[in-house]
């Protein structure tokens, strides 16, 4: 308690103490340390829990989970604990030399939600920039030069807006018009000749065909053809690449096309310019100029009309802009940041903060404004912006895996013990973007995919660098400290691989991206090596070798595997696991056994489910069936899953019917059903019973469902009261809404999309339908959003 008392001061002053760092990551391993052995103990009792379950049943079980010594058992624990305790009291005695403050932070309430954005650029999000479009756009539209295609660098520091910039022009009516074809790949770090064909070839075509099983030789002959004799416009955003050898052979691809073909380049490096360039000089972006960052600030600080009743804000915001030195992301990240406090010594102390002081880079200007609103965060939320590095640049990330990733590494705290874990994660997620930690949302119906900024990247990777490593060929040391792993590559890892993981048995996370293949031995090596692996994400990994070791990790959270044949019996061994991502041909036998489950993805190519596997995970919240398209039957025994709030069944094309257990899902909430073909949804009569009364959801989505004729009112039966958003999409024989559409008084949002024969009844006023609808509040009809109300409650609202 002496240590924490002062740990909000310590974390401030290791940013310019060296001492004080040093001190702190001896307090995280030693309290990493100590949470191991705590986790030992709920290893035990999440075993004995499971023998009780289903050990008086069959001496199966007691097999299956191996018995243990509890004197043992307790000899070797306290040991560990007496160590963990003299390493704290040490700990403790040293700290009265930083001379720390004591701090306390309050807790606080959650800022108003503000409203996402998604990735297509908003013009009027962008301020000061109309110059520079204009500058662009003229010489994309210049006759080219001595070549026949036209490279156009865009430099300028991280920050400044050349993505945003790019994507000003990109969507440009005259460039629309100027060029055949437009295409968008983002670049980053990675200048791998192979990915990058497959991105502009996914942009070319726009068909989502997945083409990474292709060579490099395939893969050119469709950029060719594609690109063909075509005058094309390329975006290559945030290029890092300074090596000219690699750069050579996409450019002698891509210098195919028509003449009059543009390639626009952003980067932060001149000599990736003049690799690059064809033009005389670079486009050289400067920082926005003094009035127009105040504009930005004043937007993103206040609510509209707002700033006039805070004059004295107003003259501590534009010193504060001031320092930022015209960088637009961190005017805008300390805008964020001061939205939801009014405060006048508030505002002071960011002005004066020491942070500014930091003597920086020239292309880390931001990066004290970036750590300022670190600085500002709520300590729950720190860690959980923190752990967002262990994945790479200009990575997708979607809110459903990184809510499970905070849930494995045990970063969410609750206040109230009826609220569920992946409701604050929501709410993590939620004021982590509020405050432009993240970036480019796109909102699908279950999940919210974004991105980070590079610089955002980088501060999140200041903040773990003595805790996470990236794995690479040039690997030669890691720290005993570190305990989250990245492997960018698996098959160029560095000689001596087993030598350098040979002290880390208390890493915690391992993350694979983009392996063509990993070796049965490799594999074997890091799971026998890291046996305290809370997450271990090998979804974008191609694994062709059986995981017989994994039922050793017995302390794992989170598991996404890729798509993989065959999965051992003895992943049910994983009592603790909360979150599992399973694409295979068959479901293992003892599924049941993961009473720990909150999140369930999976494909199997099994006909049907059988009863006592799924149906007892009664631990699960999201369960979502997809890709198993010889799927007719689910499993009958749905009652018990009395905590399941989000169901997706998706392209189960041979899904035939719904069984009657789902109607003692009695917490559901969200229901997507899409992409199958097959499924009937007419409930024959007498099934229909009163029992779905307790079925009450509040999001409804229907999809690609062609038998689909009539509405399945049965659904809606019990959500009178709850239910707030029906969609109804590419359903194309459905020939009319329910009446009782008319009673559902908490509906607040009805999507009809490619059904044309239903969107014409329910055309405003005209439509046999509108009267079923006409008290929704938004109705959204062939991708238009039209008011329900009258004409005048529709200016009046706009003009707001």
């Amino acid at each position: 308690m002496t240590v924490k008392a002062v740990l909000l001061d310590a974390e401030e002053k290791q940013v310019s103490n060296n001492d004080v760092r040093v001190w702190l990551i001896k307090l995280k391993d030693v309290l990493y340390d100590a949470e191991d052995v705590l986790d030992e103990f709920e290893c035990e009792t999440q075993r004995k829990q499971l023998l009780k379950l289903y050990g008086s049943t069959t001496k199966k079980v007691g097999r299956f989970f191996s018995s243990s010594n509890p004197f043992a058992f307790s000899f070797k624990m306290g040991h560990k604990i007496k160590q963990i305790r003299e390493q704290l009291d040490e700990i403790a005695s040293h700290k009265a030399k930083f001379h720390l403050n004591i701090r306390d932070e309050g807790r606080g309430s959650m800022p108003k939600e503000r409203a996402m954005t998604h990735s297509f650029v908003n013009v009027s999000d962008i301020i000061g920039r109309d110059k520079d479009k204009e500058n662009i756009i003229r010489l994309l539209q210049k006759p080219n030069g001595g070549e026949k295609i036209d490279v156009i660098p865009i430099v300028g520091i991280g920050g400044l807006g050349k993505t945003a910039l790019s994507k000003l022009v990109y969507n440009d009516k005259r460039v629309q018009d100027h060029f055949q074809l437009k295409m968008w790949a983002c670049v980053s770090e990675d200048f791998d000749i192979k990915n990058l064909i497959e991105k502009i070839i996914k942009c070319a075509t726009s068909d989502g065909e997945n083409r990474s099983n292709l060579e490099v030789e395939q893969l050119q002959k469709i950029l060719r053809e594609k690109i063909g004799d075509k005058k094309y416009f390329l975006i290559l955003d945030d290029v890092w690449n300074e090596d000219s050898m690699r750069w050579d052979p996409l450019q002698e691809l891509l210098f195919t096309g028509a003449n009059g073909s543009k390639i626009l380049v952003t980067t932060r490096s001149k000599k990736v310019a003049s690799i690059m360039g064809t033009i005389s000089e670079p486009y050289e972006l400067s920082g926005l100029p003094h009035d127009k960052c105040v504009a930005l600030f004043t937007r993103c600080a206040f609510k509209e009309g707002e700033e006039k009743h805070y004059p004295n804000l107003l003259k501590i915001g534009d010193k504060i802009v001031e320092k930022c030195k015209g960088v637009p992301l961190a005017v805008k990240t300390l805008a964020s940041l001061l939205l939801t406090n009014k405060d006048e010594s508030y505002w002071k102390f960011i002005r004066d903060s020491e942070l500014w002081k930091i003597e920086q880079k020239e292309n880390d200007k931001i990066l004290p404004a970036l750590r300022l609103s670190y600085e500002q965060l709520p300590a729950y939320l720190k860690k959980c912006f923190a752990y967002c590095s262990f994945y790479p640049k200009d990575y997708e990330y979607t809110s459903f895996a990184l809510i499970q990733l905070w849930i494995a590494h045990g970063l969410l705290e609750s206040t109230n013990e009826n609220e569920d874990l992946e409701d604050i994660g929501r709410r993590y997620f939620q004021e982590l973007g509020s405050r432009s930690f993240f970036q480019d949302f796109e909102d699908y119906d279950c999940y919210i995919e974004c991105k980070m900024h590079d610089l955002v990247h980088d501060l999140a990777l200041s903040l773990t660098q003595n805790e996470f490593s990236a794995i690479t060929s040039t690997t030669t040391h890691i720290s005993k400290s570190v305990r989250h792993l990245l492997f960018p590559d698996f098959t160029s890892l560095p000689h001596g691989v087993s030598t350098l993981l040979q002290d880390l048995e208390h890493v915690r996370t391992a993350v694979f991206m983009r392996t063509e293949e990993i070796s049965q031995s490799a594999l074997d090596l890091c799971l026998s090596r890291l046996k305290y692996l809370r997450m271990l994400d090998l979804s974008e990994s191609q694994l062709e070798v059986p995981l017989e070791r994994i039922g050793s990790l017995k302390h794992l959270r989170l598991l996404f595997l890729p798509e993989i044949k065959m999965v051992p019996n003895s992943i049910c061994k994983l009592q603790n696991l909360q979150s599992l991502l399973l694409l295979t041909e068959e479901l293992p036998n003892d599924i049941r056994y993961l009473i720990s489950l909150r999140f369930l993805i999976f494909s199997t190519k099994q006909k049907c489910l059988a009863k006592n596997g799924l149906g007892c995970l009664t631990s699960l919240r999201f369960l979502g069936i997809v890709g198993s398209k010889n799927l007719e039957y689910l499993f009958e025994d749905m009652q018990g899953l009395k905590h399941l709030r989000t169901l997706i069944i998706s392209k189960c094309v041979s899904l035939i019917s719904l069984p009657q257990s789902m109607k003692y899902l009695t917490a559901l909430e969200t229901l997507i059903i899409e992409d199958c073909e097959n499924l009937n949804l007419t409930m024959e009569e007498g099934q229909a019973d009163q029992d779905w009364a307790r079925f009450s959801l509040q999001r409804l989505i229907l999809k690609q469902l062609p038998e689909l004729v009539e509405f399945p009112e049965w659904l809606l039966r019990g959500s009178t009261n709850t239910l707030q958003l029906l969609k109804l999409r590419m359903c194309t024989n459905l020939k009319e809404l329910p009446a009782c559409l008319q009673n559902i008084v908490s509906l607040q949002q009805i999507v009809i999309e490619y059904c044309d024969e239903l969107s014409e009844r329910c055309e405003r006023g005209e439509g046999e339908d509108w009267s079923k609808i006409a008290h929704i509040p938004e109705i959204v009809l062939h991708g238009s959003e039209i008011n329900s109300t009258d004409d005048s409650h529709i200016d009046s609202t706009s003009e707001d």
